[in-house]
This record gives structure tokens, C-alpha cells and sequence, in this order.
């Protein structure tokens, strides 16, 4: 199983970077964020350094949980409803290779193309603050909040994209789960700053928390870590599951 989940990676990260349109475009996603920042630093430049740097670290935080989501988003549209659509993905399922090893092999590539557009945010963010003379968080808590967040974006995404028909439908539902992470972080920079340690547990909140103040109790970062890789497996058992229906694999 291992073997063959390695293969279908292997597979759909090759065939998804001849994809050169789609990567440009995420790419440019990702770099919105570090531009809106530029702009907002340069309007800032008479501010106090200490407020200027609070405001755009919480800005900061909000993008690079975005980028969690978009780094992989193109890339998961078009990997089983765009499969579907073409109808490719019976081809691929009627070979002697198990549901779940599909699934995994099919996030494990996603994931690599999120974790690359965190690491692109990031590096370019890190340019503008060394430019502003300002401070980024700490790269260990940036890994240790976003590394497995892209994993769980990659896991919904993916079912997302299974339970769609059409490209087209995936897409949109797609862009609307962007929206999610950017709510939660203005929900706790605004109106919750200073949450209960139980909140920074949830994924997500917890990430958001995490970049913004850092760790601020020993076990909130192992137990996050735990249960946004619980809930990554949970969406990837509920995707295998749908492969299983007859519905999904031949389009309703």
C-alpha cells in the first residue's frame, strides 16, 4: 500500500506542475497578501513602530493561514472532480489499488503544494519585514502552526472536490473555503484575543493564536498539533468512504 500510495503522489505532483497556468495563478494568490502588507506598511510609516508592528502581525497571521488553503486549492479541484469530469477516475480506481491508498496518495501531493505556498508567503513576508525593519514570528512556531494546517486544508479540499461533479462546482465551493480561516482570524483578533486554552486546541484558532502570540502554554502546541492531524483523517476516511460510492465514481 505504501508503495502504491508513493506512486499516485508521484504521479499527480509531476502531472500537476506541466500545469503552468494554474501555478502562476496560485502563485499570485499568495503573493497578495505580502503586497497588501507593503501597501499597508507604507501608509503606516509616520505610525509609532510598536503599533505599526502589532497591526501588521496580526495581518500576517491571517495571510498565512489563508495560504494555507490556496496554496493547494487548484491543485485539489482538479484532482477528483476535475478526474471525474473527464472521466478518468474510474480508469484509475479499477486498478487492483485500495480507496484509502488513492486518498492518501492524492493528499500527500496536495499537501507538498500547500506546504510550498505557506513557504512562498512566509519568504516573501520575511522580505517585507526585513525591509520594514520589522520582527516576523519566530520560524519554529510558524512551522509548527502551519505545517499541519496545510495538511488539514488539503484532506477538506479533497473531499470537497470528491463530492463535487464538475470542476467548475468544486471551484467555487473551493474559493469559499477560503473565507473560513480569514472569518476565524479576524473573529480572534477582534473579538477574541485573549481565548481559553481549550479554544487554542481546535485547528485553525489555535494556528491563528500561535502565530500571533506564540505558544502560551506548554501543551497547547503538541495537542494542537494531534488534533489538526486527527481531524485531516477523519476528512481523508470520509473521502475514501465516498470513492466507495457509486454515485461519486460514475457522476450523479
Amino acid at each position: 500500500m505504501l508503495r502504491q500510495t508513493i506512486v499516485i503522489a508521484k504521479k499527480e505532483v509531476v502531472d500537476h506542475l506541466r500545469e503552468v497556468r494554474s501555478i502562476w495563478a496560485s502563485i499570485m494568490h499568495l503573493l497578495m497578501g505580502p503586497v497588501i502588507i507593503s501597501l499597508v506598511l507604507f501608509s503606516l510609516r509616520n505610525q509609532p513602530h510598536a503599533k505599526v508592528e502589532q497591526v501588521i502581525g496580526s495581518m500576517a497571521a491571517i495571510f498565512l493561514l489563508v495560504s494555507a488553503f490556496t496554496g493547494g486549492m487548484n491543485v485539489s479541484m482538479d484532482m477528483l472532480a476535475g478526474e471525474r469530469e473527464r472521466r478518468s477516475l474510474l480508469a484509475l480506481l479499477l486498478n487492483p489499488v485500495s480507496r484509502v491508498a488513492v486518498m492518501i496518495g492524492k493528499w500527500l501531493a496536495v499537501s507538498l503544494f500547500a506546504a510550498c505556498g505557506v513557504a512562498l508567503t512566509f519568504g516573501a513576508f520575511a522580505i517585507t519585514f526585513r525591509v520594514a525593519g520589522l520582527a516576523l514570528p519566530p520560524l519554529s512556531h510558524v512551522a509548527w502552526a502551519l505545517l499541519p494546517l496545510a495538511g488539514f486544508a488539503s484532506a477538506v479540499q479533497l473531499t470537497i472536490s470528491t463530492y463535487c461533479r464538475t470542476t467548475k462546482e468544486a471551484q467555487t465551493y473551493l474559493s469559499l473555503l477560503v473565507f473560513v480561516p480569514m472569518g476565524v482570524a479576524m473573529f480572534m483578533v477582534f473579538l477574541a484575543p485573549n481565548p481559553s486554552p481549550w479554544l487554542l486546541c481546535i485547528p485553525i484558532v489555535g494556528q491563528q493564536a500561535l502565530l500571533t502570540n506564540g505558544p502560551s502554554f506548554p501543551i497547547v502546541t503538541p495537542t494542537l498539533i494531534l488534533a489538526t492531524i486527527w481531524c485531516s483523517t477523519l476528512a481523508l476516511v470520509f473521502s475514501a468512504s465516498l470513492l466507495e460510492r457509486d454515485e461519486i465514481v460514475y457522476g450523479r
